[in-house]
């Protein structure tokens, strides 16, 4: 096992071979046990679909995990020499958008799937954009199914050409992108170079995966651990549970709960039941603050330090990106704001400006309304106390997706905070 954490997501087109891409990784990687694969073979051989049906196997495994079966933990992660891997991957484009703006699974970078007999499609656009606007750095772009083009370079550097001027439009620095002709279903140039492809002399995606550039650990930046529960635990007392998302926390600090404004000393830390003397990001702790009792804070409070406190927003300004809305957004709309693992309902202010979503340049100013597809910068009013902060900042706390009617209808990060 590598020590190095990666969270990559993997994204592209609903009918590009996602889901047999992340199948074929777990299995190149030997992350899926062999039990599962066993099981599925009999399944393939039962159907008629006999010899081992590896992309039966993988569609299996994706089918079970948008049905919502519990699938082991270990298929959604895989190692390779230099990182541990945790898959963003969602099938369905809603989930993925809000799994991958709401930071509980902030994506370092990205896999982007582009068919080859297909190319880029609007739901490729769409998640390129949304990649860039949440500060995804690097893409590595699986050029798939070359298999079905019988792997000819040309329909690969029509597919090149294509998603690169995809990337300009975004402004996505194409110097960070490489381009890999792939099979997901076959296994060319994933963990093995393929004689198929001898005009391709680049990484394998496996390569590409374990050349990424360390992410930053962000233990430098201020403490700040969104609350997910709060127990009561005998014997303890109140114990708050969250996720670590920046800083350290130690046993002796002082501490604060924003919105909740309550603070004390840090008395115990515990990390899978095990007491510890200090906790970092991306650990899950539990943790004994002196004085402070149950119903003094609640999920959604972010701790931080006493003298660096977390921010609560009377107004903030967000770039936003409206993904899907069977109507116009103007002022005055007040839908459910999710961000950590705050949910607020908060009301759009003003629309202060339109976006290009290809250039990423202002297209008008004050404009009444925006609808699907568009891009602005907005003032929101939260309706109740939330503790956000500027994605230039704290990114770990400065995005949130906005839901109404059951669907993710937006997603978004933070500019600025005014504060109460």
């Amino acid at each position: 096992m590598s020590e190095q954490h990666q969270n990559l997501a993997i994204i592209g087109h609903v009918d590009h071979g996602k889901s047999t891409l992340v199948g074929r990784l777990l299995y190149e990687t030997g992350s899926v046990p062999e039990h599962v694969i066993e099981q599925h073979r009999e399944e393939a051989e039962e159907k008629g679909k006999g010899g081992f049906e590896f992309a039966y196997v993988m569609d299996n495994l994706a089918e079970e995990r948008e049905r919502g079966v519990t699938i082991d933990i270990a298929h959604q992660e895989f190692s390779t020499d230099e990182y541990d891997f945790t898959i963003v991957d969602c099938p369905g484009h809603r989930d993925f958008v809000k799994n991958m703006i709401t930071g509980a699974s902030q994506a370092d970078n990205a896999v982007l799937v582009v068919a080859a007999d297909d190319g880029v499609a609007p739901q490729t656009q769409e998640h390129v954009f949304l990649a860039r606007t949440l500060g995804i750095d690097e893409l590595i772009i699986g050029v798939n199914k070359m298999d079905v083009v019988d792997y000819k370079e040309s329909t690969f550097d029509e597919v090149v050409d294509e998603v690169n001027q995809l990337l300009q439009q975004v402004q996505f620095n194409t110097d960070d992108a490489s381009f890999i002709p792939i099979s997901a279903f076959e296994g060319d140039n994933i963990a093995e170079p393929s004689d198929n492809t001898d005009w391709y002399d680049g990484e394998t995606l496996l390569e590409a995966l374990n050349d990424l550039p360390e992410p930053e650990p962000p233990t430098d930046a201020s403490l700040r651990l969104p609350i997910q529960d709060v127990y009561t635990i005998s014997g303890i007392g109140t114990v708050p549970v969250g996720r670590i998302e920046t800083g350290v926390m130690n046993t002796g600090d002082d501490v604060v709960f924003q919105p909740s404004d309550v603070g004390g000393e840090v008395k115990t830390i515990e990390m899978h039941h095990e007491e510890v003397p200090k906790a970092e990001p991306g650990d899950n702790v539990g943790f004994n603050v002196r004085g402070i009792g149950k119903d003094d804070i609640r999920r959604g409070d972010v701790c931080g330090p006493a003298d660096d406190p977390p921010k609560v927003a009377e107004t903030f300004q967000a770039q936003i990106v409206v993904m899907q809305h069977p109507s116009v957004i103007t002022a005055g709309y007040t839908p459910v704001f999710h961000a950590h693992t705050a949910q607020v309902a908060c009301t759009i202010e003003s629309i202060d400006k339109k976006m290009d979503p290809s250039s990423g340049e202002v297209a008008e100013e004050d404009p009444d309304f925006i609808q699907s597809g568009d891009a602005a910068v907005v003032t929101i009013r939260p309706q109740k106390p939330l503790s956000i902060e500027p994605s230039s900042e704290i990114p770990e706390l400065g995005s949130f997706a906005i839901r109404d009617m059951g669907q993710t209808i937006a997603a978004g990060k933070v500019l600025e905070v005014n504060e109460k």
